[in-house]
């Protein structure tokens, strides 16, 4: 570009000398030459269009890394190597381990989504069981009512008592009839017969009064602090279980347990949570081709230790070449648009091509402290021996 403008120089120089016979010589513009440090400069306005240097870049381009930390096992690519979207670039060692984790989450999945299904297809048993359950407690807690009350009267009813009260009274008569019997023989000798029996059957009528006694005495007592201490318990354990036999009932009234529902469900989507993260960890050791491209550079070799982040592969996409402008001032980006129209001459195949505007960038760039943005322009069609890197000059059509 540099030969070019001092071209333009001396021809105008040539045209103003043959035309200064006679004329008073038209002042020529001062031309600025690059020079190393100075500012880049303003881009030519030709024919009302706006002109920027730029430059043949890759259609896309990805610096590849390691996503982990290991060990290369293998490089499947060199420099210069055409590869399709997906393949196989590198692989890293650890597969052994990783595949054993992917087998041991897969397993731990299939059991809690087992138990999950379980849960619901045993919803009804479940159901009826807590019914059941229920019922029994209703019942206990009923009984042990009952035992309860007993305690706050006498320990007989009115019947047994009046059958006892009879029973004393038959047995005290019996007591009466059996010592004057006794009185008849009480004189005779020790060995008389009939004062034996007159004897014993004194002795048994006594003993069944003083029985007859005690039941009586027994059915008009009131209970002993021991067994109301006891019904008292029993009828508390009996409401706590109607209770309980009545919430686990509740629970199950609309199917599964909530809790155990929750609890199953959380267990299938930590499951699965743990799956999707060993199974990426092993994707994660085969690095793979965002897009189809040209390996452009490889910096890492079998053998040798990557660290997560550091960049191993470069791949370039060089069937799609576009137009990047380096020189695009902030006074002229203002005039272009995406999808306006360009022309592109590319200096070392001494060709011009049409394109059209692709992207401007919204952040800018400084050069010899101008304000550029860099601008893309895509080709309207393929120029046979077009590389990336080779030198251009885009003018942007008004």
């Amino acid at each position: 570009m540099k030969a070019r403008l001092v071209l333009f120089t001396l021809i105008a120089l040539l045209l103003t000398a043959c035309g200064a016979i006679g004329t008073t010589p038209t002042p020529l513009p001062t031309l600025m030459l690059d020079t190393p440090g100075a500012a880049a400069p303003a881009p030519v306005v030709s024919g009302g269009g706006v002109t920027a240097s730029a430059v043949v870049a890759a259609g896309e381009q990805a610096s590849i890394a390691a996503p982990m930390s290991g060990m290369v096992e293998s490089v499947e690519v060199a420099q210069g190597d055409q590869v399709q979207a997906g393949q196989v670039l590198l692989r890293l060692s650890g597969r052994e381990k990783l595949a054993a984790a992917v087998e041991a989450a897969n397993l731990e999945l299939l059991t809690a989504r087992q138990a999950l299904a379980d849960l619901n297809e045993n919803a009804a048993q479940a159901r009826a069981q807590a019914q059941l359950r229920l019922a029994k407690a209703k019942d206990a807690f009923d009984e042990a009512q009952k035992r309860r009350g007993w305690q706050q009267y006498r320990v007989g009813t009115d019947n047994q008592i009046a059958v006892a009260q009879a029973d004393l009274i038959v047995a005290q008569d019996a007591v009466k009839k059996a010592e004057e019997t006794y009185g008849y023989f009480a004189n005779r000798p020790e060995n008389d017969l009939n004062k034996a029996a007159a004897l014993s059957a004194l002795s048994n009528a006594r003993a069944a009064r003083d029985r007859a006694e005690a039941n009586l005495n027994y059915l008009l007592s009131k209970p002993d602090p021991i067994e109301v201490e006891k019904a008292d318990a029993e009828l508390e354990v009996a409401r706590t279980e109607l209770e309980a036999a009545q919430a686990a009932f509740d629970k199950l009234s609309s199917g599964p347990d909530p809790a155990a529902l929750a609890l199953a469900q959380a267990r299938v989507k930590n499951a699965e949570a743990q799956l999707a993260s060993v199974q990426s960890s092993l994707d994660d050791l085969e690095l793979k081709a965002p897009f189809a491209g040209t390996i452009a550079e490889v910096k890492i070799h079998a053998g040798e230790w990557v660290l997560p982040g550091q960049p191993v592969l470069l791949l370039v996409d060089l069937n799609r070449l576009r137009i990047e402008t380096t020189d695009l001032s902030e006074r002229d980006v203002p005039k272009i648009q995406v999808g306006q129209a360009a022309s592109v001459f590319i200096e070392a195949l001494n060709q011009m091509v049409d394109g059209h505007v692709s992207a401007i960038s919204p952040l800018a760039n400084t050069i010899g402290g101008d304000v550029v943005y860099k601008t893309t322009v895509e080709l309207d069609a393929p120029l046979p021996g077009l590389r990336q890197g080779m030198s251009a000059e885009v003018n942007f059509k008004p």
